[in-house]
């Protein structure tokens, strides 16, 4: 049961002498709020350079032709391959754990390609399955994106990126008018905008025109040829697996040795977004040894203390001893002392780490930079189970810290205690 008696107790020897307490307790307030604070800050960064591909598929996977490097069924080292809508086609059928799948062919960014009017502007041209924008995800601004019915009648529509509609339309409901793309006119559909700021596939969303990829490779005469495949596959399934599969089909279909390893090259972002995981999982293990280590400092500083005050408090614990006191009374009392302590500076210390991250936050999202690229931290601060988790390490050490110091008073024999001088 709740003893007052005792809690005014610990609190009366807490007090005693306020200074060495004060000081005691810096230790553990330091330590609790440098964990907080390097956490918080890892935690920062993390969401800054994240921020950079939010909604681009970070399991995706881009297959595009190069020069073979290997002689091969009377073909020559050296040889010029591309790719073809059956190799698509194939890999549909034959390839499983794929999400989402669409080839890209390019158009002519020549000078002044796209007209609308009077005004005109140089932009990237693409053709992509409706697919696509599960790959790379983008904000509509009007209208609608691409779809398979637009992809199976071959119809002369198109996507057009936010700036675009900014130069040509100033920023007025483009959708239902109609633009000069390389010479042809296509009816716009819809406005968008990429998500991803730092990861974009043959330039930035926002300066594009997207048509549908059956209509675009009619338009440009180019037979069944494409000139980039993009992927993005299921969670869970194994991203080797998958590249080792489309290699072999595009290699069977294409005439190109087994054993060429340039022919096919492989754009594999899948393995640059699993390394940037463990590099932050390894930073948060660092921020945590360091961050532990100071708290181990304050600790041992607050078992030095109690040391100190068991020695002061010899005749007293001796005087117990002799009326009766339990072993457990005097553990339990030290080993609160100190858990008290140690709970007291660490919790001072969790609270102020987290005022001044959200007051670092509150800062930096003041900023006009705050929504551009290159932001060098991002939303600093805590959840809630890393808030859980260092009070339960808290109040693990502030135990342990009382753990010495109780041993040391339960050796003090009553009638030696008594008559310490």
């Amino acid at each position: 049961m709740f003893d007052t008696d005792r809690w005014i107790e610990i609190w009366v020897t807490i007090t005693r002498n306020k200074t060495r307490s004060l000081l005691t307790c810096f230790g553990v307030f330091w330590g609790i709020l440098m964990l907080v604070i390097l956490l918080g800050s890892g935690r920062g960064l993390k969401n800054s350079i994240f921020k950079n591909v939010d909604g681009f598929a970070t399991n995706s996977l881009f297959f595009y032709a190069d020069r073979t490097s290997e002689p091969y069924h009377g073909f020559n080292k050296g040889r010029y391959w591309e790719m073809r809508n059956r190799d698509v086609e194939t890999i549909r059928k034959e390839v499983t754990g794929i999400d989402a799948l669409s080839p890209i062919i390019w158009g002519s960014r020549g000078d002044r390609n796209i007209v609308y009017g009077q005004v005109s502007g140089t932009y990237n041209v693409k053709g992509v399955y409706p697919a696509y924008f599960r790959i790379e995800r983008q904000n509509l601004h009007f209208g609608r994106l691409l779809n398979d019915i637009d992809m199976q009648e071959k119809r002369k529509v198109c996507l057009i990126g936010s700036r675009i509609c900014e130069e040509l339309f100033k920023n007025e409901d483009p959708c239902g008018k109609y633009v000069r793309v390389n010479g042809l006119y296509y009816q716009v559909v819809g406005v968008v905008k990429q998500i991803a700021s730092g990861v974009n596939i043959g330039g930035r969303a926002e300066s594009s025109v997207f048509l549908p990829f059956s209509t675009m490779q009619q338009t440009l005469n180019q037979g069944d040829i494409l000139h980039f495949l993009c992927l993005s596959a299921r969670p869970g399934h194994p991203i080797q697996q998958m590249i080792d599969d489309i290699t072999g089909i595009l290699k069977r279909q294409n005439e190109i040795s087994p054993d060429d390893t340039q022919a096919v090259a492989v754009l594999n972002l899948a393995a640059q977004f699993g390394m940037f995981e463990k590099l932050f999982a390894g930073i948060d293990i660092l921020v945590w040894l360091v961050g532990l280590g100071t708290l181990l400092a304050g600790i041992i500083g607050i078992s030095n203390i109690m040391m100190v005050t068991i020695r002061e408090r010899t005749r007293e614990i001796g005087v117990r001893r002799a009326l009766g006191a339990k072993p457990w009374n005097i553990l339990s009392q030290v080993m609160t002392e100190s858990l008290v302590l140690t709970a007291l500076a660490g919790l001072l210390g969790l609270s102020a780490g987290v005022f001044l991250l959200d007051l670092a936050d509150r800062i930096l999202s003041a900023q006009p930079s705050a929504d551009s690229d290159g932001v060098a931290m991002l939303h600093p601060g805590v959840n809630i189970g890393t808030a859980v988790a260092a009070t339960a390490v808290l109040l693990v050490c502030g135990l342990f810290a009382g753990l010495i110091p109780a041993w040391r008073a339960l050796q003090i024999k009553a009638i030696d205690a008594i008559r310490d001088e």
